[in-house]
């Protein structure tokens, strides 16, 4: 490598590039990184003049973040190059560098103990909280995610992005007044009092707290605020103003958010489908009808069946392939396609492999098998399938909130089923909590049916 610049970026961390012009990008890289907006890209545009190690290793980063199939095979060149420059990189530089290559290659462990001695060292240092704070979150980790905002300590309480991951470990771990709190704190240091991670933290709240009337009215007002943002924080905001609508009883507007903000804004990102497909789901478990929405996600998740990058993912694809089907055969009256039992039986190849996460294969194989019997109408085995995983399911990363879409297919199950009595302390036990919600109030009614006992 050619003689380095040696400079600070925008958070005062230490960093070493071949070209001065570098640093801009590399602030773009930071300041879009932890505040989720597409000046992430930046670095791509300076990679073929600047091979040290921190734009290498931050575009090989940013082709880990597609989370398809393709992700790590697109990422090892620049990962490849980043690792021959750090000799000549800060310690800084070399530990982010280090910790990309293991979670590049699965050493999740080993990547986030990296990343918390980094950032104990450099607390500002936001790119590396936030790395260390989504590996964790893949992986269920939570109060891990908490720890590593946390590791920042106050030299970072300056800075709105770091109040926003801050709520984003509170909330995870539901400690729901310290969330609000720091979410309140980084809307207040924010330049025009908008930081969509914090809204993201903050929404999270108001969404457990039953507080749906102020979650709407939160994002409505935070939308104008959401300018340049990266597809996944743009459409994923948007799923939670859907939710709050779910919650009303306004099935319409939920929809109405599926067509114009959440599906179509980039069809093809892995992320941008989870939404799509938990959304439709939750919207059709309400009462909704989806119509053809589920046969125009077809050609988006067909190609799916063996990318395995996450198992929350391919949960989501099984189930959207096994209603894109079974829907599809009713429709035509033709035999149902085997898009979602292949996807199935490549989870369990996969699983079985002596390198594979025991996550795969103790929690993610059977709850995919569970959610193809509820895609494809077989009540009962998908009641039981999802009883016996959903207190495992943490593993397999997602918030609660994405994570209680299991429960709601659980309970919806269930009913079908006729199995009342299970049914009815899951449905009082999220009441207790959110007795606001008019979803919640029509599957108490469901359940009370025949029954001469009131619902409030």
């Amino acid at each position: 490598m050619k003689s380095a610049f040696q400079g600070h970026d925008l958070w005062g961390n230490p960093v070493t590039l071949q070209r001065a012009e570098s640093l801009s990008a590399i602030n773009g890289f930071a300041h879009g990184f932890a505040s989720s907006r597409l000046t992430v890209l930046d670095v791509l545009a300076v990679a073929q003049q600047d091979h040290s190690a921190l734009v290498q290793g931050l575009c090989g980063l940013l082709h880990l973040f597609a989370e398809d199939a393709h992700a790590k095979r697109n990422a090892a060149p620049f990962i490849a190059r980043a690792q021959a420059a750090a000799t000549q990189a800060s310690a800084r530089e070399q530990a982010l560098v280090r910790s990309i290559a293991d979670w590049s290659c699965g050493q999740d462990a080993a990547a986030c103990a990296t990343l918390l001695v980094s950032v104990q060292q450099h607390p500002r240092d936001l790119v590396a909280v936030k790395l260390a704070q989504i590996i964790h979150f893949n992986a269920g980790q939570l109060t891990d995610m908490l720890r590593v905002a946390l590791a920042s300590g106050t030299a970072a309480a300056d800075l709105p992005w770091w109040q926003g991951m801050a709520a984003w470990g509170f909330e995870e771990c539901h400690l729901l007044r310290d969330a609000e709190r720091h979410a309140r704190q980084a809307l207040a240091l924010a330049e025009g009092g908008s930081e969509p991670w914090a809204q993201h933290a903050l929404a999270h709240v108001l969404l457990t707290e039953g507080r749906f009337t102020e979650g709407a009215d939160l994002l409505a007002h935070a939308r104008r605020g959401w300018v340049n943002l990266n597809s996944f924080m743009l459409t994923h905001n948007e799923w939670h103003a859907a939710l709050f609508a779910i919650e009303m009883g306004d099935l319409d507007g939920a929809f109405a958010q599926y067509d114009q903000r959440v599906w179509g804004v980039s069809p093809g990102y892995s992320q941008d489908q989870a939404n799509a497909i938990s959304l439709l789901s939750r919207i059709e478990l309400a009462g909704g009808d989806a119509g053809p929405r589920w046969q125009a996600l077809r050609p988006w998740i067909e190609p799916r069946t063996a990318d395995h990058v996450l198992p929350f993912l391919d949960l989501h694809y099984v189930y959207a392939l096994g209603r894109i089907e079974a829907e599809g055969a009713d429709l035509i009256g033709l035999q149902r396609p085997d898009s979602g039992p292949k996807l199935l039986s490549n989870m369990q190849q996969y699983a079985a492999q002596a390198d594979t996460p025991a996550v795969w294969r103790e929690v993610a194989v059977p709850a995919a098998q569970a959610l193809l019997a509820h895609a494809q109408g077989r009540w009962a085995d998908a009641a039981q399938g999802l009883a016996a995983t959903l207190p495992r399911l943490q593993a397999i990363g997602g918030s609660h909130a994405q994570r209680d879409w299991f429960t709601q297919l659980l309970i919806d199950a269930q009913l079908h089923a006729g199995q009342w009595a299970d049914a009815q302390p899951l449905i009082e036990t999220q009441r207790r909590a959110t007795p606001q919600s008019a979803r919640l109030k029509a599957l108490a009614r469901r359940v009370y049916s025949g029954l001469d006992l009131p619902v409030g």
